[in-house]
């Protein structure tokens, strides 16, 4: 019995069938991109011309001094109002207790003069009664040369008698004009020293307000010894040594907030005409990889090119000029809780995708920011103290009453 040969396909129909297997692949491919780019792609813009920023807080102090303390060290974590740096506090300890003592000599003479003001009105008030007294005799002797002058007409009283009471009446006239010479002595010496004391209050004296002003000046440069953190961060750089003479302005170290960074995206000025503020972003910093996305939006562009900004500014106007794209900073938002979970440093590179399919937003910022912006509240505590200071020796050198 005869078996038949196996049935083969040919080389040629192989070839087709790959071909077609390839070209299908190729056009759903290019189909997916296609609607990819349509759907979403079209829609992005991207960049890797970014990197995270953030506010770099210069330490510097506010008077000279020899630095005797460093509490810190580079990439430690500090707290708002914690002492960083030490300085000598010997001259300001000294220059503080010379005020101190200033401003407790000025209340004790001043008290004495507010004592002296109600001498000064007791004073006024006997002059008034000496004025009231003289007054009321010279009311009498008036009437008497009266009398005496129309009982004289008629011959009851003598010229001798009525010359007497003519007398008594310009001797009366010069004892008024001396009681209210003397009454108005006294009220100028009063509202002389009560110019000095507005209100009756010692403290509001010029000589207390100008030593107790220089109080609060020598208090402040002896708590200024001690350089505080103004903000909750991390030691970014120290510069400081000990024993090192520093002078106000000088550079000891720099503060960093890693739980208050954002990334500033360099786009090219043709990528700017679909971004607007307020559009979402998605951002991954090369130190974690692309499995870990932040998330972000636009909060501003920026208001010129880097080129404009730079130390020395392209000069375009000459013969041999290429065209370059520009790129303009876009500052993006990061999320807190993001930052928290997967810390940033200031400096890394982050790869930016911008949605730009919402266009509602702003192409530029239309009003002022609605917050105060950044404060610090860590050096309040010193001037409260230094207010309860003053009155305190004040009131403890008031004379008795």
């Amino acid at each position: 019995m005869n078996q038949s040969a196996p049935i083969t396909s040919s080389p040629a129909a192989s070839r087709k069938k790959g071909l077609t297997l390839v070209a299908s692949a190729v056009l759903i491919c290019a189909l997916s991109y296609t609607a990819w780019q349509w759907f979403n792609a079209r829609n992005l813009e991207t960049t890797d011309n970014a990197y995270v920023s953030g506010n770099v807080v210069q330490i510097t102090p506010q008077i000279a001094g020899t630095v005797v303390s460093i509490k810190v060290e580079e990439a430690d974590r500090v707290n708002s109002g914690q002492v960083l740096v030490k300085l000598d506090p010997s001259d300001t300890k000294l220059a503080f207790e010379q005020a101190a003592e200033q401003l407790a000599q000025s209340t004790r003479e001043v008290s004495a003069q507010a004592i002296n003001n109600a001498v000064l009105e007791e004073q006024v008030k006997i002059k008034q009664s000496d004025l009231e007294r003289v007054q009321h005799e010279m009311q009498k002797a008036q009437d008497d040369f009266a009398r005496r002058t129309q009982v004289a007409s008629i011959g009851g009283v003598g010229k001798e008698e009525v010359e007497h009471a003519a007398q008594q009446v310009a001797v009366t006239k010069s004892l008024l004009t001396s009681a209210q010479a003397a009454l108005q002595s006294a009220k100028d010496q009063l509202r002389a020293s009560k110019t000095l004391t507005p209100n009756g209050l010692v403290q509001d004296h010029p000589s207390v307000k100008k030593a107790a002003s220089k109080l609060n000046e020598a208090a402040l440069a002896m708590q200024r010894s001690e350089l505080l953190a103004p903000i909750d961060g991390h030691v970014a750089k120290r510069y400081v040594q000990l024993g090192q003479r520093v002078a106000p302005g000088a550079p000891l170290m720099t503060l960093v907030n890693l739980d208050q960074l954002w990334v500033e995206a360099n786009f090219k000025e043709v990528q700017l005409r679909n971004i607007r503020i307020g559009q979402e972003v998605e951002l991954s910093a090369d130190v974690y990889g692309s499995k870990t996305i932040y998330h972000g939006k636009v909060l501003g562009l920026g208001s010129g090119t880097g080129a404009a900004f730079s130390l020395l500014p392209a000069q375009n106007a000459t013969g041999n000029w290429i065209k370059i794209v520009q790129r303009v900073p876009v500052r993006i938002s990061l999320d807190a809780q993001e930052l928290r979970k997967n810390p940033l440093r200031i400096g890394l590179s982050m790869d930016v995708s911008v949605n730009t399919a919402d266009k509602s937003g702003d192409f530029v910022a239309q009003s002022p920011r609605a917050d105060e912006g950044s404060n610090t509240h860590a050096f309040e505590i010193q001037s409260k103290h230094n207010h309860e200071l003053i009155q305190s020796i004040i009131k403890s050198n008031l004379a008795p009453q």
